[in-house]
């Protein structure tokens, strides 16, 4: 695939000078701080040394106050109190962390939490969950990343006399459910000043606010800051403001003191050793460390898709029942489990995406179409949001992924940059029974008989709306800068501006006229590992790796110069550190 790259605009010249004098560091750092929106020494140090101190009062949010009686007033009385949420990563770390706050200070047989079916139920709050909350006289439930457009399920739920206090983070809609308190950062009349925090966020801020309330201290909420982080992580917030504290210390309990759970998963990834959870049950004291710190993205690739699995091909519970989990054996038990459910998910979506690249290969339609909409009636549920995203990276365009559950089409979406994908679903919705979501990414549900309607109304709506530059995916480059501007001391100010994340991405660079030293060689699956220099500065190579583009071998290899842009990483091989460009995309010069 061919990429555009688009150099970022430069900060302000004066600001630059500022920083740059101000914190007695070099242009290129100085740039970068001003990129995002850092002009200050005040904003430097707040964002190089975030500090809990500096997050909000959660009774600032609106429905805080109401919220918090609320449980204190089922607490008083004896009530039992259901602490509910979805599925995924987000609301089932959410579920772990507001229940096991709630069950250290209530008698346990008073508390419990439920997570819906995926199949049986679908996203969010349902009537059977309100159904079992009534059969076991739960009189309060606590939603979490969800509820915020249940408005029936609220009403059925007040027939029955249950509560409902809703934390969420998602857009509300026109109406606001009939909540007994509605905990949403995003609701149009709410001060609270951070908009973007993650369904676990605002479990979070429940918590801190309960807590505040009562007299316990916040130190002892910070034990659960590595499930927010891991939140923030999978829902892919912005990782600004608030989130970069959250995140921040949640990193760093993950790197210090990791609850079991985490530790276990990590025990299947070749990043953590550890003795307690090891799978070779070594115990050298070579072995009890992580092998490198634990980043956001390690939490993507590794812990996520794994906390996600349950819910995707088994049940969603399991995860917090990990989560929650203190005894090692069980620990294991269920961490195996889910890793089990992890690989059946990946052969579940892997199968289902070379299908779908071969369906779109021999049908002239797709082929040919500015869209992929897909259907094949075998495809797992739980695993075609993963598909559409695959083909969205394959194809970079508009995707449809759908399969036929229950007799009714269920379809997951999937957008390029620039296109709104919620508009062009709307446009075809007298062809849908419902759907929902944002500009890159939705759900959908038809009857069988108007898919190819579908199909084609939403291909004639993207080829109208879509632009040519839209369907060339875009790297955005922060700074061009020469190999001999990496120095260690450059790296080390570099790795202070993690975590990083939306709103914060790892820095991209750009240096021209760099050459092979004549050591390139293809490895792995059909990656380039390199060895360049400045075709201006000889003298200062660095080792480099492009992931999956085994492609350019002959074009680094013919001897003429070519541009490259990167990351700076550091390569941890056998105890050995050293500094190794990250090569997103090659150009010859």
């Amino acid at each position: 695939m061919e990429y555009k790259w688009t150099l970022k605009t430069q900060g302000n010249s004066q600001f630059v000078k500022n920083i740059t004098k101000e914190l007695k560091v070099n242009n290129i750092i100085a740039n970068l701080l001003v990129q995002r929106d850092i002009i200050t020494y005040s904003e430097a140090r707040e964002f190089f040394r975030p500090s809990l101190k500096n997050l909000h009062d959660p009774f600032i949010m609106k429905g805080m106050t109401k919220a918090v009686k609320r449980i204190e007033k089922a607490i008083a009385n004896k009530e039992k109190i259901l602490v509910y949420g979805d599925y995924d990563v987000d609301g089932t770390t959410a579920v772990s962390l507001v229940y096991s706050f709630f069950k250290k200070i209530m008698p346990n047989d008073l508390i419990d939490f439920y997570i819906p079916d995926r199949h049986e139920e679908g996203y969010g709050i349902s009537y059977k969950g309100v159904d079992y909350a009534a059969s076991h006289n739960f009189s309060l439930i606590i939603a979490l990343d969800c509820g915020i457009k249940a408005i029936s399920k609220i009403d059925y739920a007040n027939g029955k006399g249950i509560d409902f206090i809703i934390c969420d983070h998602h857009l509300p809609g026109t109406h606001l459910p009939k909540a007994y308190a509605v905990l949403d950062p995003k609701q149009k009349d709410c001060p609270y000043p951070f908009k973007e925090l993650s369904g676990c966020g605002v479990g979070f801020k429940l918590i801190q606010a309960f807590a505040k309330n009562n007299g316990i201290p916040f130190k002892e909420l910070e034990t659960y800051l590595d499930l927010v982080v891991v939140s923030i992580a999978a829902d892919i917030v912005p990782i600004t403001g608030e989130n970069r504290i959250l995140a921040y210390y949640g990193l760093k309990l993950i790197n210090t003191k990791p609850r079991p759970a985490i530790e276990a998963i990590f025990s299947y990834s070749n990043i953590k050793k550890n003795s307690t959870f090891n799978l070779n049950n070594s115990t050298k004291d070579s072995d009890l460390f992580f092998s490198k710190d634990i980043s956001i993205s390690d939490l993507v690739f590794m812990v996520a898709p794994r906390i996600n699995a349950a819910g995707r091909v088994s049940d969603g519970k399991a995860s917090v029942r990990l989560l929650i989990e203190n005894d090692v054996t069980l620990i294991k038990q269920l961490a195996e489990k889910i890793n089990d459910n992890n690989t059946e998910r990946r052969a579940l979506d892997s199968n289902a995406t070379e299908e779908a690249i071969e369906t779109i290969a021999t049908d002239v339609f797709l082929k040919n179409s500015k869209s992929s909409v897909i259907l094949n009636e075998n495809w797992h549920k739980g695993v075609i949001g993963i598909v559409a995203s695959r083909l969205t990276e394959h194809y970079y365009r508009p995707t449809i992924v759908c399969t036929i559950d229950n007799g009714t089409i269920t379809g997951s979406a999937r957008s390029v940059k620039d296109f709104d994908i919620y508009a062009a679903i709307d446009h075809c919705s007298d062809l849908l029974e419902d759907f929902g979501g944002h500009k890159f990414a939705a759900g959908l549900s038809m009857r069988p008989e108007n898919f190819l309607a579908f199909r084609d109304k939403f291909e004639a709506f993207v080829e109208n709306n879509i632009t040519e530059a839209m369907l060339k995916p875009d790297i955005e480059i922060d700074m061009e800068i020469k190999l001999k501007d990496i120095t260690p001391k450059f790296f080390r100010i570099l790795k202070q501006f993690a975590p990083f994340g939306p709103g914060n991405m790892a820095p991209v660079f750009l240096t021209k006229g760099v050459y092979e030293e004549g050591f390139a060689r293809i490895v792995g699956m059909n990656h380039l590992k390199l060895s360049l220099s400045e075709v201006s500065a000889p003298l200062v190579h660095f080792d480099a790796i492009a992931f999956k583009q085994a492609d350019k071998y002959d074009s680094v290899k013919n001897g003429f110069p070519f541009n490259v842009c990167y990351h700076i990483d550091e390569n941890n091989w056998k105890g050995n550190v050293n500094l190794q460009l990250n090569i997103k995309d090659i150009k010859l010069s």
